[in-house]
């Protein structure tokens, strides 16, 4: 054991080159004697980490599906906050207020918001 203990990582690959070498040769010799080819040796662990990870995904998948449904129904319509449609002392909406709120919107998209606050007087 004390031998082993003093090789050097050049003497253990050279070791570990010469089995693999010995290895190659043996499995035509051991495949021809079964009379069958072996073929590659194929081998999966699973984890409970890994399952996990997988229901997470389908989950994941599942609620990105029900949001862009339910995004296609909405016909592309949002909501003011209630601080810019809810005036209670029926004050016009401060202009700096409304473009802040609206940064979320497409250019089109404020713009018709813009126009229809102004039918309703409320800038």
């Amino acid at each position: 054991m004390q031998e082993n203990a003093e090789l050097t990582i050049d003497q253990l690959t050279t070791r570990l080159a010469i089995a693999v070498e010995a290895i190659e040769q043996a499995v035509p010799r051991i495949a021809a004697a079964a009379g069958e080819a072996i073929g590659p040796i194929v081998a999966t662990v699973e984890s409970p980490r890994e399952s996990e990870l997988a229901q997470r995904l389908a989950d994941a998948e599942k609620a990105i599906a029900e949001l862009r449904a339910s995004a296609s129904t909405s016909n592309g319509r949002r909501t003011l906050p209630v601080s810019l449609a809810a005036r209670h002392d029926g004050a016009p909406a401060e202009p700096g207020a409304i473009d802040a709120a609206l940064t979320s919107l497409s250019l089109e998209q404020r713009i018709a918001v813009k126009s229809q606050l102004l039918r309703a007087g409320l800038i």
